[in-house]
């Protein structure tokens, strides 16, 4: 079902930027959250008169605050928030910065739960939270403690929110996305970090060049299912991973 408001985080490139504009191609109204303005409003200028681009830090509080204040501008309600955006970096802990722990708890865990404090009461009955998690919970990877314990973190948090929002009609639902490329990507991998990631991965028998790597194009029906299943079904946990294609 369109014609849904929907708040993607992360916007800007990668992920963000396909569910954007899917959904926006699809007839709903997306806003586009991302740190960075001009990332946001260039995606959106894309898209069309169907997206809004809002600047938002997810893991500053009052910049959270001052995004949600604004898009009440445009839209007095939201039907969907989706938590997207997240800082993915490999690093062994004993040589990670300050900054690289505090910065990926905070954009993993804190910006998830900044948003959907500022996105609930705009959501009401109906509304629907999803949260992207990685198939690193379950797949131990090296070399990604942060990322792995966040999105771990950011799980329970989905399961606990889900409860706490029950009697408002609100659900909150993972996805929990296996390893995806495709144009407007963001990422980018230090060389020496991703060997030394391939070569500790080789120990742990996971061979990174064996395990396929989906589309984000291919990936965006997924979460079409989600938001549009049926209000009487709730979908806790979707989990999803790449498969090669020969």
């Amino acid at each position: 079902m369109t014609g849904k408001v929907i708040v993607i985080t992360g916007a800007n490139g990668g992920l963000g930027r396909a569910l954007s504009q899917q959904f926006a191609a699809d007839g709903d109204k997306v806003v586009l959250l991302g740190r960075t303005l001009a990332k946001v409003e260039e995606v959106a200028a894309g898209i069309g008169a169907n997206a809004l681009a809002v600047q938002c830090d997810v893991t500053s509080p009052d910049s959270v605050r001052a995004a949600f204040a604004e898009i009440v501008k445009t839209h007095e309600k939201i039907d969907v928030l989706v938590n997207n955006a997240a800082i993915f970096e490999m690093l062994v802990l004993e040589e990670a910065t300050d900054a690289q722990i505090i910065n990926g708890v905070l954009a993993n865990l804190a910006g998830p739960m900044l948003c959907a404090r500022s996105a609930i009461p705009l959501l009401g009955k109906g509304g629907h939270i999803i949260n992207v998690t990685s198939e690193s919970v379950e797949v131990q990877f090296p070399h990604l403690t942060v990322y792995q314990a966040t999105k771990a973190g950011v799980e329970q948090f989905t399961r606990d929110l889900n409860r706490e929002l029950e009697e408002q009609g609100i659900r909150v639902t993972t996805v929990r996305a296996g390893q995806m490329m495709g144009p407007g990507s963001s990422a980018e991998m230090d060389p020496v970090a991703g060997a030394r990631f391939f070569e500790a991965a080789l120990k742990r028998g996971i061979n990174p060049m064996m395990r396929g790597v989906s589309q984000y194009q291919s990936t965006v029906h997924i979460f079409r299912t989600v938001i549009d299943a049926p209000a009487d079904v709730q979908l806790g946990l979707v989990a999803f991973q790449a498969r090669p294609v020969n």
